[in-house]
């Protein structure tokens, strides 16, 4: 699936309860908690200044609020798109991820009433290429397992999970692309870095 060679921020929303947890969340509208408001509010500053024109964010509270968060530091103009919700687990959410969730990336095993990694890649791959040719660069307020399938959209290793509210620049690189963390990025340009 080809996208637009368009460079874009991801941000997952902040921190919930069940991410504390470790339980799956997908298609449940969980809520920020203080830890997610406060990783919010940490994440705006990073992305001043990167040039970002507007923000689209799924419509689930936690990735709502994130962005909402985010917002009142950046002031740009918000969107929300319901293909950049969560994945729906079916029967696993509010479960434990593990051990299931390795198997469900790799395409062993969807559970019942579930998207499959397939299915959620192809939804990604739809929602990004609309909101890719719009101008920008654009931030993108979503989801970790959505995130996972854009990881595999861009041809970027799936291993590692995507911490909450951690701003990532997503970019062309040559014939690929590559991802960088906002703080890596502003490490690279630090006087003294080398």
């Amino acid at each position: 699936m080809t996208l637009p060679r368009a460079p874009f921020w991801f941000l997952r929303h902040g921190q919930t309860d069940y991410n504390a947890q470790g339980l799956s969340q997908g298609a449940i509208d969980i809520p920020l908690n203080e830890t997610g408001r406060a990783q919010a509010r940490a994440a705006a500053p990073l992305l001043l200044g990167r040039g970002i024109v507007g923000i689209v964010a799924s419509p689930m509270q936690r990735a709502r609020e994130t962005a909402e968060i985010v917002n009142e530091t950046l002031g740009l103009p918000l969107a929300f798109e319901p293909d950049l919700r969560e994945v729906v687990f079916g029967g696993m959410e509010g479960q434990p991820l593990e051990p299931w969730f390795g198997d469900w990336i790799e395409g062993r095993l969807t559970p019942p009433g579930a998207e499959s990694f397939a299915d959620i890649t192809a939804r990604a791959g739809t929602a990004l290429r609309s909101i890719l040719a719009r101008p920008g660069p654009l931030l993108l307020v979503s989801h970790g397992a959505f995130f996972r399938a854009v990881r595999g959209l861009l041809g970027v290793s799936l291993e590692g999970r995507t911490a909450n509210a951690a701003p990532i620049l997503c970019a062309p690189d040559g014939e690929g692309w590559r991802t960088a963390m906002a703080a890596e990025l502003d490490e690279a340009v630090a006087p003294g870095a080398m």
